[in-house]
């Protein structure tokens, strides 16, 4: 199970490398999700690194995809929204994508369709709970500690 997991996570992360539109259309997920976001909460949800992002922000902006603010709760940052043409991108590509994923379930019942997409989603839940846990102050610091290799003292040698 766990090599069909990484098998298929190498093969979503070499579409999003390959295919503008599988990280565009991520992108423009996250952002549909709500209103403004900033670039590094972009890159965190998302995966990667923040100037990957400022890349693709630039990008999207220059389509009309998306707009690009001041944050008002804080001028040293930015907040990247959605806009109606955007929107409208985004869904373009979510149909691409699943007419591509209707070819790989073609074979299947519609219950084991909804039986996949119900893990699946049980799946990110876990996912990002685990991820939530790992960012608390207690897990970094935890984690922090038991990394720290003890210290030799003379009597052991």
């Amino acid at each position: 199970m766990v090599f069909a997991l990484f098998t298929m996570n190498a093969g979503l992360d070499r579409a999003r490398r390959r295919s503008k539109g599988a990280s565009t259309l991520s992108l423009l997920q996250v952002l549909a999700g709500g209103g403004g976001l900033r670039p590094s909460d972009l890159a965190e949800h998302l995966g990667v690194h923040r100037s990957l992002i400022t890349r693709q922000i630039q990008e999207l902006e220059d389509s009309g995809y998306v707009n690009v603010s001041a944050n008002p709760d804080d001028a040293r940052s930015l907040l990247v929204s959605l806009t109606p043409a955007g929107a409208k991108e985004q869904r373009r590509l979510r149909e691409v994508g699943l007419d591509r994923f209707a070819l790989f379930v073609a074979e299947w019942t519609p219950e084991e369709v909804r039986t996949l997409a119900a893990l699946l989603e049980k799946l990110e839940r876990s996912k990002a709970a685990v991820a939530a846990q790992e960012r608390s102050p207690t897990a970094r610091r935890q984690a922090h500690t038991t990394r720290r290799r003890p210290r030799r003292t003379s009597a052991v040698r």
